[in-house]
């Protein structure tokens, strides 16, 4: 009854294409989990780096979504293909098989807050609980001060970002494990390459960058 209602209040629609009456539609599924492709960004993260998709179409659509519509809902479907891809990524030999720590790549708390949490961090808890492997632990935060991203040069994200990464509440995770850093968008890697610096420099072991969409 309850969904009934929300749904005459806000009508339901796909997350990756509008289609209406449904939340997530089988070709959107198809179109995510196409096999994670290889990109290089301007900004070498230093570990190799993997993305479901360009960014544009189901790929964009989903990310703008779960980030700046509310589609908590999203975070499975988004997670179930996160999880595909790190199945075949290790099938190839591209990632370590046994435990993988995933760390969320940082976000400005004010973010996370406006948009009720963060949504990557969402998606990737989703991809664990089908994937006893892996272990979400968030454990990157950035500093006070830093801007938002979008519409920034890469030499006005790497100023914005650099030196304003963080690590906290890593009390008691373990070193030894193999850690993939996974994020919505990459768009120059200035994030991706932050987050593996201040990894590797605490001791972990980053193994690679997954991300849903590469601009």
């Amino acid at each position: 009854m309850l969904d009934a209602l929300l749904d005459l209040v806000l009508p339901v629609e796909c997350g990756g294409c509008g289609r209406p009456g449904i939340r997530w539609c089988q070709p959107c599924a198809r179109d995510l989990d196409d096999a994670p492709a290889p990109v290089r960004p301007r900004v070498d993260p230093g570990v190799p780096a993997w993305a479901l998709g360009p960014y544009r179409g189901t790929h964009r659509r989903a990310v703008v979504a779960a980030k700046e519509h509310g589609r908590r809902d999203l975070a499975q479907p988004l997670g179930v293909a996160l999880g595909a891809a790190i199945v075949r990524l290790r099938r190839w030999g591209e990632l370590p098989a046994g435990l993988l720590s995933v760390v969320p790549a940082p976000t400005r708390a004010r973010a996370a807050r406006t948009r009720g949490g963060d949504p990557v961090t969402r998606a990737v808890r989703a991809a664990a609980m089908h994937d006893r492997a892996l272990r979400v632990v968030p454990i990157l935060e950035t500093a006070r001060g830093v801007r938002d991203s979008v519409g920034l040069s890469a030499a006005q994200r790497h100023r914005n970002l650099a030196g304003r990464v963080h690590l906290t509440r890593a009390t008691g995770v373990p070193r030894e494990v193999p850690v993939l850093v996974v994020d919505d968008v990459m768009t120059t890697g200035t994030t991706a390459a932050e987050a593996v610096r201040v990894l590797t420099a605490a001791g972990f072991r980053p193994c690679g960058v997954l991300v849903i969409a590469a601009a």
